[in-house]
């Protein structure tokens, strides 16, 4: 290794005759994030914060009698804390314990796997979360008949994998008042059969009929969720999260507890950004573990459900092109006043034709409400007109983007929307290329909450069936590096934390990962299988695999 220029950040009173100690001294190669000084070979910790960062020789000089020393092993690699920019956190540690349908190939695996589940839980409990994908079994939607039978005591009211279709049991119908001759809901849908009957199918703003009857959770809850999903990432070497909305009392119960070992943005919906506003106005915007200011509002909906909007119809369904969930006057009357009171906007937008109406609406909004470091980011944006791939840099656009979903919608986006369509499909790298800000994340509990997986599905673009070995739309591969920096020092930068965070720098927060191998020696194909060894948030350790 070439021998680095050192960097040094001093804390506290130091006296110029001795050397200061460090609390902990990390000992290995370390991919730092800082494009200056990319590797390392140490770096120092005090107290929560990393003051050095250099060769093996300059790192040395840090060491004291009661120094503790974290040294890795040949083939390790160091890299920063993994940042997730787009989780629906709550959800996901809610999840964890209910009855888990992702893998469910067929239509009976996923009659069963709900049997078994409802038949251990108590009379009247609702069953909820999922995450089922009918593209499993090839593409036919599960109904209630499925599963009224065996469900006749619970409530069941469970997700798609993608939150944008739910599947009630007949028992959720009744506790929800919804009978066959429930009206229709402007952005969203309500399936029948061809006799008109409600088949349990409610995609996007129908949902909420059936959420509105789903019983409050208790604090207690929520709690054990937020302790489950913290435990979970952290063994996966997630160190932040940006939750895209909801659940802002859970955390701010465990900020005030001390309880929190994830660091979090909590966002919440564009609709009460006046609540938000008020918030940042009375006491700031947060801290280094939780920080608020983010307003995620919806375009539309999801490729599989075939609810995103596209300028033309799905190829498998001519009559359809999808829709939009938020008017457009909505939209932007909401964007342009959050805005304006200094607020950071999250929107999802995954059709063509959404995405390209809200770089439209950010272009108009920041006319109008003058220029400032306000950081819009398109929340997804997965299938993107090629004229529109230049605009995101032109306007400062972050595209906020979860690479396990492009290797998942790779197994059936063509049978949905074409040959042509899929080539600007998860464009990492015509983004790249066009010099926009790609930040990375999971989705969670869309997808599952691994930057490793994110990494592999990113480098390689191998579908989840194996049917693309080479790559599916290969030219829209990136590099491991700039997968990395997706995952921590770009991650950091769509929050407006990177002098804080997101690289392994002088003065930064020491949140740092140890991983068992090199991503950059190894296989491409092999980066999902490395085992994250231990994951440290501000100098702790919170996960180890020893």
């Amino acid at each position: 290794m070439r021998k680095l220029v050192p960097v040094l950040f001093l804390v506290g009173l130091i006296s110029c005759s001795k050397h200061p100690v460090a609390d902990q001294v990390v000992l290995g190669k370390t991919w730092t994030g800082d494009s200056n000084h990319p590797w390392a070979e140490a770096f120092a910790i005090v107290a929560d914060s990393i003051v050095a960062v250099g060769s093996l020789e300059e790192i040395e000089k840090w060491i004291g009698e009661d120094t503790k020393k974290i040294e890795t092993a040949i083939g390790n690699l160091i890299v920063p804390g993994f940042i997730d920019c787009h989780t629906h956190f709550m959800e996901g540690g809610f999840a964890l314990s209910s009855v888990q349908l992702r893998d469910a190939k067929t239509p009976q695996e996923f009659i069963n796997r709900i049997k078994v589940f409802a038949q251990s839980q108590p009379k009247g409990q609702w069953i909820t979360s999922g995450d089922w994908d009918h593209e499993n079994w090839g593409g036919e939607l599960p109904t209630k008949e499925w599963i009224d039978s065996i469900t006749i005591d619970n409530p069941v009211w469970i997700n798609r994998l993608d939150g944008h279709m739910s599947l009630a049991n007949s028992a959720a119908l009744k506790a929800a008042g919804i009978t066959d001759q429930v009206k229709n809901v402007a952005g969203g849908a309500i399936i029948r059969n061809k006799a008109g009957r409600v088949t349990g199918i409610f995609k996007d703003n129908a949902m909420v009929l059936i959420d509105r009857a789903v019983p409050a959770l208790q604090d207690d809850q929520k709690d054990k969720a937020l302790a489950r999903a913290m435990e979970y990432v952290a063994a996966r070497g997630v160190t932040s999260i940006h939750n895209m909305s909801g659940f802002m009392d859970v955390f701010e119960r465990a900020r005030a507890q001390g309880k929190l070992i994830t660091r979090v943005y909590a966002g919440m919906m564009l609709s009460d950004w006046r609540i938000l506003n008020d918030k940042v106005r009375q006491g700031g915007r947060g801290d280094k573990w939780l920080r608020i200011g983010g307003l995620k509002e919806f375009v539309d909906g999801s490729l599989g459900s075939h609810t995103a909007a596209f300028f033309k119809p799905f190829s498998d369904v001519p009559t359809d092109s999808g829709f939009f969930i938020t008017t457009l006057e909505d939209l932007y009357t909401r964007i342009k006043s959050a805005d304006s009171a200094g607020l950071q906007i999250m929107t999802h937008a995954i059709g063509d034709k959404a995405i390209h109406t809200l770089l439209d609406i950010y272009k108009r909004v920041e006319e109008e409400n003058g220029s400032r470091d306000r950081r819009f980011r398109i929340e997804h944006a997965q299938h993107i007109d090629p004229t529109d791939l230049n605009r995101f840099a032109e306007l400062n656009v972050i595209p906020s983007m979860q690479p396990y979903h492009a290797i998942d919608d790779g197994r059936f986006a063509e049978r949905l929307i074409g040959a042509e369509r899929i080539k600007t499909t998860y464009a990492f790298g015509s983004l790249l290329n066009a010099k926009a800000k790609l930040v990375f994340g999971s989705d969670w509990f869309v997808a599952p909450p691994t930057p490793l997986e994110g990494i592999y599905a990113a480098v390689t673009r191998q579908t989840l069936d194996d049917k693309n070995p080479n790559g599916w739309v290969p030219e829209q591969k990136i590099s491991v590096e700039e997968a990395l920096k997706s995952y921590t020092i770009r991650a950091a930068y769509a929050s407006f934390e990177e002098t804080s965070k997101g690289s392994i720098e002088a003065g930064k927060l020491a949140d740092f990962v140890i991983l068992e191998e090199n991503l950059f020696e190894i296989n491409a194909s092999e980066i999902r299988n490395v085992k994250v060894l231990s994951t440290t948030v501000g100098g702790t350790q919170v996960f180890s695999n020893n």
